[in-house]
Formats: C-alpha cells, sequence, structure tokens
C-alpha cells in the first residue's frame, strides 16, 4: 500500500480504518484552511440554521405582535402596524443571512470540486492499473498456453490505455442539454 504518517507501512489488516483516518485528516485540513471571514460565516450559518434560532424568531414576532397590536394594556406601541422597523429589521438580517449562507457554500463547492478531482483521479489511476493487470494477465495467459478466444475482442478493446478526451467528447454527445 503505501507509508503511514509514522514512517512505518500502512498496515493491511484494517485498510477501512487507514481509508477513515486519511479522509478524516483531510477535511481536518480542510477547516483548517478556512479564511477567518469563512470561519465567522460557518458559524453564523450554523446558529442561524438551528432550531434555538427558530424558536427565538417565533418568540420576538409573537412579542413584537402583542406589544405593537396592543394586546397588553399599559404598554405602548413603538412599531404600530404594518410594523415599519420590524420589516426593516428582518429585511436587513435576511440579506446578511442570504451572503453568509453564500459565502459558505462558495467554500462547500471548492471543497466538493477538490472531492471530485480527487475522486476522478483515484479511478484514472485505478483504470491505469487495471489495465497494466490486464496486460500481465495476457501475458501469463500466453506463456501458459490458455485460450481466451471467447473474451479476446473484449480484453483487447479494455488492455488498450483509456482515452479519457475521446470518452468526455462522448458523453458530452450522450449526456441531455
Amino acid at each position: 500500500m503505501g507509508k503511514s504518517n509514522n514512517g512505518g507501512s500502512v498496515a493491511t489488516a484494517d485498510p477501512m480504518a487507514y481509508n477513515v483516518e486519511a479522509i478524516a485528516q483531510l477535511e481536518l485540513k480542510e477547516l483548517h484552511r478556512r479564511s477567518a471571514g469563512e470561519k465567522v460565516s460557518d458559524v453564523f450559518v450554523s446558529l442561524m440554521g438551528s432550531m434555538p434560532f427558530l424558536l427565538f424568531h417565533i418568540l420576538w414576532f409573537v412579542a413584537w405582535f402583542t406589544i405593537n397590536l396592543h394586546f397588553i394594556p399599559g404598554i405602548a406601541s413603538f412599531d404600530p402596524f404594518p410594523f415599519g422597523i420590524l420589516t426593516l429589521i428582518v429585511s436587513s438580517e435576511g440579506v446578511f443571512l442570504a451572503i453568509f449562507i453564500l459565502i459558505s457554500q462558495n467554500r462547500m463547492t471548492r471543497q466538493s470540486d477538490k472531492r471530485a478531482h480527487l475522486d476522478l483521479q483515484v479511478s484514472m489511476l485505478a483504470e491505469q492499473e487495471m489495465t497494466m493487470m490486464l496486460r500481465m494477465q495476457r501475458k501469463v495467459c500466453e506463456h501458459l498456453g490458455v485460450e481466451v478466444d471467447d473474451v479476446r475482442e473484449e480484453a483487447e478493446q479494455l488492455i488498450g490505455a483509456t482515452d479519457v478526451q475521446r470518452l468526455v467528447s462522448t458523453l458530452e454527445k450522450k449526456m441531455p442539454g
């Protein structure tokens, strides 16, 4: 397999644990790589996307309506219907929330793109490894005199190097839109 962080061989006894650890380390590295603005944005999005935030707003609106619709005698309204101050506050909050969400979404999109590129790279390496294995297996079959006529044509197609540009072009032609 490869080398572990401590310089020894990667334990092949539990490749799943190794893979989980490698992915966790990549995720941790990405979290530390965020800019200060992205960290602040993530905190706000996390708070604003929570049940306590929703409950706070429900209570706040109920209190605002109760006071400003004169449901409590003796308390003067400070924002009579149609609640201009409340509208201004909620609209401003909505603008900032949208900006925070977009900042976090942009970061998550970049991270997703990196994962997709990594996945593509690993897939291409796996394809190259399989091609090499098929070539070696063909040589072994030839050496041992094993006939493989029934799969020869398909094997010949798979043994050749994959033309990524041709695959992309074919995919683009076949995909709708």
